[in-house]
């Protein structure tokens, strides 16, 4: 009997003998069919490179993703961090191929401090611990288990445990291989009364003694899908992602400069199950620069391909830093105001501004927010009110850090002023932007375009000197 086991993308086929006449009239519930023994039908088995990959692929998807807690969990005691134990398994999870209807029991143990919190799955898929069909254990040692009494051919599949605390998460993978139980001779998902013919072309080879020539067919493998020349920043993570077909399936390998990659800690060569076959490195260093070459082999030859993976510098992050800070201001009510600073960073950081507890997001058409090429930041009010008054923060980040200055603004009332005398006073002539002062308030134009020529305030015959300045 032959079994496919991951699908239309996959040609991983299983040759596997039909159990003797005493195996298949045997009562699933008898004390022969118990756990604990290989002669129970509970065998363990070696899975395939393409299937270890597969598994690869799901715990390494499980230790980044997020889990369903369960109710009954007991939070993990007060540890500190410096004295905490990352989990680790003594004893890990190990494959089974069984018939259906037999019970099978998973086993595990893992040791931690604090005490790792379990979790497991199937297929990428949580189990969750109130699912009537499995039964799921945890002893006080660390010994974990998952059972179940009668295997169905939807049991099928991978179990993955994974152990979580505060120090990280590590998973351990058991593949469960459940086979038919059937008269000898007929496919195991066949209807009754189907004729042999219509088998599939996945043959164990004892079906010859029915006359009919077995003919294997042998396609050379063939990339369908393939990647092109990589940049990656220092630091970061690369995957290389290709796809192959090929009859039988065809093995996998990757080559850095003509060498083979050995899988560790920063290296990992997965598969998902849609046939795709990834190289993952992370993070990225200098000496994972070079050409790599991924080559496909099975029994009707070999194909590959190349491509150079360049690793760019790691760029000198600094954070931000305020070259100059806001400064406390204060301003009669119905005049422009600017809060200004300057900040500096690299990359160049991200400029966030709040009023109290408030953010600002945008420009109004009464306040905008400017910023340019060198660090120059600006908080701009046209007319200031009493409800403008109040603490303003200014915050740049950057992926080095973050910094942050508050500086508050007062409006104060406008006090009445007396009419102008018949004789005017002339002004002092200024450069500064704000000398543009009349008895009408200040002039926005002459204020925020340094260009502009203070000359004309003279001869203005309204312009009087104010006697506070």
């Amino acid at each position: 009997m032959a079994r496919r086991l991951l699908g239309a993308d996959s040609a991983t086929v299983f040759n596997v003998q039909e159990p003797e006449e005493e195996a298949t009239n045997q009562d699933p519930g008898s004390p022969h069919a118990s756990v604990g023994s290989p002669l129970d039908g509970q065998k363990e088995y070696r899975v395939s490179s393409c299937e270890q990959r597969l598994i690869s692929e799901i715990e390494y998807r499980l230790e980044r993703s997020p889990v369903e807690e369960s109710a009954e969990e007991v939070p993990c005691g007060d540890t500190s961090v410096e004295s905490g134990v990352a989990p680790f398994f003594e004893m890990k999870l190990k494959h089974f191929k069984i018939f259906e209807g037999m019970p099978v029991t998973f086993t595990c143990r893992v040791t931690g401090n604090p005490k790792p919190k379990t979790y497991w799955f199937k297929d990428g898929k949580q189990i969750s611990p109130k699912n009537d069909h499995y039964s799921i254990r945890s002893d006080p040692d660390g010994t974990c288990s998952l059972h179940t009494a009668a295997s169905t051919l939807d049991d099928d599949g991978n179990y993955t445990i994974m152990a979580s605390n505060l120090q990280g998460r590590v998973s351990c993978t058991g593949r469960l291989m459940v086979q038919a139980v059937n008269q000898r001779g007929r496919s195991p998902r066949s209807p009754a009364g189907q004729p042999h013919g219509r088998r599939s072309r996945s043959r164990s080879r004892d079906s010859a003694d029915e006359g009919e020539p077995i003919q294997e067919r042998f396609f050379r493998p063939h990339f369908l899908q393939a990647p092109g020349d990589l940049t990656v920043q220092e630091g970061r993570l690369c995957r290389m992602d290709c796809k192959v077909s090929g009859l039988p399936t065809p093995d996998l390998s990757w080559l850095l400069d003509g060498k083979p990659i050995r899988q560790d800690s920063t290296h990992k060569m997965l598969v998902r199950e849609n046939g795709v076959h990834s190289l993952i490195i992370e993070p990225v260093t200098a000496r994972d620069a070079g050409i790599y070459t991924c080559v496909a082999t099975n029994r009707a030859g070999h194909n590959s391909f190349s491509l150079e993976l360049v690793v760019a510098a790691k760029e000198a992050h600094k954070p931000p830093v305020f070259l100059e800070k806001l400064q406390n201001t204060g301003v009669a009510d119905g005049y422009p105001v600017r809060l200004e600073c300057r900040v500096s960073g690299v990359p160049p950081p991200q400029i966030f501004w709040k009023k109290e507890n408030e953010s600002l997001t945008h420009s109004t058409d009464r306040v905008s927010l400017h910023q340019d090429n060198y660090g120059y930041v600006c908080l701009l009010i046209q007319g200031a009110t009493k409800d403008d008054a109040g603490w303003y923060t200014v915050s740049a980040k950057n992926e080095a850090g973050i910094v942050s200055c508050t500086a508050r603004l007062d409006v104060y009332t406008q006090w009445q002023q007396p009419p102008p005398s018949t004789k005017p006073k002339r002004v002092r002539p200024s450069a500064s932007r704000y000398a543009a002062l009349s008895d009408q308030g200040l002039d926005i134009r002459a204020a925020f375009q340094p260009e502009a020529s203070p000359s004309h305030l003279m001869l203005s015959p309204g312009l009087v000197e104010s006697e506070d300045l």
